[in-house]
């Protein structure tokens, strides 16, 4: 019988494995990335996939300068079902459909859209993230809406929303939520210029590399999640020796 597991979760079932059956104990530090990446054949995100989904399990935390470490809580094997979908795929999925998409919608939109597009642009700069998220996906469905296609549209649809009932690209898209807010409007502004010059070349390429931006954005936000635990980890080291030095001031 074939293996129908997805790819991240076959890395992450193995090293989970690994752990359970004590050849990774308690505090002991797994391979680096690029070590991992090379024994499972894997690209950076799925490995990097299955390394965050093993972190939500509790089965391994981040340490500065120690990398990633067989985490000292209660072990438990990992629970995502296989309707589970990790961000890196899912943004894989949305780059292969949405470039087409947006190829098809340079020959097909009005130029009514394009004012709609143009005003959900403006949006995306409203300093509620909420609202700004929100026309960030109202700009992509309007996009798939203008080629008439209903089923191109409720498969854009689904792809946004399942940020929304994956815990495993829920958390992963959490993180990187503050970073290239900046980079979002230029890169939408490019996509809507290309439809605004009916090119499909040009709107297929914008949506690749918004979408490429989106990988370098969550790759960068899960290799923070170290450097906050040592912040983290640091802040209150200087709040324990703050604490000792007020003590010892007063027993003077």
């Amino acid at each position: 019988m074939s293996d129908s597991r997805k790819l991240y979760r076959k890395i992450a079932d193995s090293i989970a494995a690994e752990i359970e059956s004590g050849r990774y104990k308690p505090g002991d530090r797994l391979p680096t990335e690029r070590e991992l990446a090379l024994q499972y054949g894997v690209s950076r995100p799925s490995l990097r996939e299955a390394m965050i989904a093993l972190e939500i399990l509790g089965l391994i935390e981040a340490k500065h300068g120690l990398g990633i470490t067989v985490s000292n809580k209660k072990q438990r094997a990992p629970a995502f079902t296989d309707a589970e979908i990790g961000a890196f795929e899912l943004i894989e999925a949305r780059r292969l459909l949405e470039a087409e998409v947006a190829a098809l919608a340079a020959t097909l939109i009005s130029e009514e859209q394009i004012a709609e597009l143009e005003a959900l642009v403006q949006k995306m700069g409203d300093a509620d993230p909420v609202a700004a998220e929100k026309a960030d996906r109202e700009f992509h469905i309007l996009i798939a809406q203008s080629t008439g296609n209903g089923a191109l549209t409720t498969c854009v649809e689904n792809l946004w929303d399942w940020r929304y009932h994956s815990p495993l690209a829920r958390n992963v898209l959490a993180r990187a939520a503050d970073l290239g807010m900046n980079d979002r409007i230029a890169e939408h502004t490019d996509i809507l210029t290309a439809l605004k010059n009916r090119s499909v070349a040009a709107a297929r390429q914008a949506m690749h590399e918004h979408m490429d931006r989106v990988i370098e954005h969550l790759l960068r936000a899960t290799e923070m999640v170290a450097v906050e635990n040592a912040r983290k980890a640091s802040s209150e080291r200087r709040m324990a020796v703050a604490t000792r030095m007020k003590a010892l001031k007063k027993g003077r």
